[in-house]
């Protein structure tokens, strides 16, 4: 039998078929970058939606990390200093890769290679570091994640080749 969901504060969402969980502390701009990732990749025309932002109940499906959301903040995304969008969002995703959210004076200059996200009681993730003030988070998503080059908006049909 699988544990229960662990909620954790980030945002989840989908990029074509891939699910990326946005970490970070609050205000860090995890909501802003996910946010962008999905505004850049429906631009290129691939499919992104929301599945969660602030409350993301992860839990284990076999060997998978699945992400959802209490149903109340269902297509709600908190854009600070903005207020609350509703935006196109999906009940559930398989993760495939987390974003740290990080502040660049605070943060190390080259992270540890291979570095990964433990979810308590559920395993781990591939993590890769993106500064909360970055022009393009997706191309820097693309750039870091190789196994991301085979669907849009990563593969050669879109514009995010590295």
């Amino acid at each position: 039998m699988s544990p229960a969901p662990v909620n954790i504060h980030a945002t989840a969402i989908v990029i074509g078929t891939r699910g990326v969980l946005f970490t970070g502390p609050s205000g860090s701009g995890k909501s802003m970058l996910a946010f962008s990732c999905i505004a850049a990749a429906r631009r290129q025309g691939a499919f992104a939606a929301l599945v969660a932002d602030d409350q993301v109940l992860v839990l284990c499906h076999g060997n998978h990390l699945l992400a959802t959301r209490p149903e109340a903040i269902a297509g709600l995304i908190e854009l600070r200093g903005s207020g609350i969008a509703h935006m196109e969002s999906i009940s559930v995703a398989a993760l495939d890769l987390a974003v740290d959210v990080i502040s660049l004076p605070e943060s190390e200059r080259l992270p540890p290679e291979n570095e990964r996200l433990q979810i308590p009681g559920m395993g781990g993730l591939p993590l890769v570091r993106i500064w909360r003030g970055a022009p393009d988070p997706l191309a820097v998503l693309a750039a870091f994640a190789p196994d991301f080059h085979g669907e849009m908006p990563f593969s050669s049909s879109g514009s995010l080749i590295f």
